[in-house]
């Protein structure tokens, strides 16, 4: 379980690390709505992590449970979901243009920010399927699945977290960073590279 854990802190952070709605949404709300708004957006996108990990831990347990052909069946899932997301990434390098779009918002009251958070949360398809078809395939074997899809969700929540507000406390210098074409083709390549990687490794895993 240790081992696995390492493992998958690399894996969450390769996924948050991906461009993507999440990221955007916490760049927008900390340069409109102002650092605090974008805490409790953060707050509120990883409400949704913990719901999409609830929901694959108490459902999934039952599933695996009553037929052992679905958990092959859901780590292929896993693996076709995770190239596409690869060759997706690094395919965004083929244009010039590597910006975050904004548009005009007002101040928001802290309700108002969470929300914004947990529906950009809930409404991601990212983590929706990572949750369901993913967070299962590092748990072993003799390791209680539910405890174990509780176990890596909440550390995966914990790195999203860290991930967002890190480049909230440093916006001032964060949103020029991030919006330098050849910073966000790096990062864009690294997670796309490392994202190929993680898949090819879930292939060659051994089997449950």
């Amino acid at each position: 379980m240790l081992q696995n854990i390492g493992t998958f802190v690399l894996t969450a952070l390769f996924i948050s690390m991906v461009p993507g709605q999440g990221m955007a949404m916490v760049l927008r709300q900390a340069m409109i709505s102002g650092p605090s708004a974008a805490r409790f957006s953060v707050l509120g996108n990883s409400t949704g992590l913990i719901i999409w990990t609830a929901a694959s831990a108490v459902g999934l347990s039952a599933i695996f449970k009553a037929s052992p052909v679905a958990f092959e069946i859901l780590k292929w899932a896993g693996v076709v979901y995770l190239i596409f997301i690869a060759a997706q990434t690094l395919w965004s390098l083929r244009t010039t243009s590597h910006r975050f779009d904004f548009e005009d918002g007002e101040i928001q009251t802290s309700g108002q920010a969470f929300r914004v958070g947990f529906f950009t949360n809930i409404t991601n398809a990212k983590a929706m399927v990572f949750a369901l078809a993913f967070l299962p395939q590092y748990v072993p074997k003799d390791f209680n699945l539910t405890l174990g899809v509780m176990i890596f969700g909440l550390i995966w929540t914990g790195i999203s977290i860290s991930w967002y507000l890190t480049i909230v406390a440093g916006i001032n210098k964060a949103q020029v960073w991030l919006q330098r074409p050849r910073v966000r083709r790096g990062l864009t390549a690294v997670s796309g590279v490392g994202i190929l990687v993680l898949a090819l490794g879930l292939v060659i895993a051994p089997t449950k």
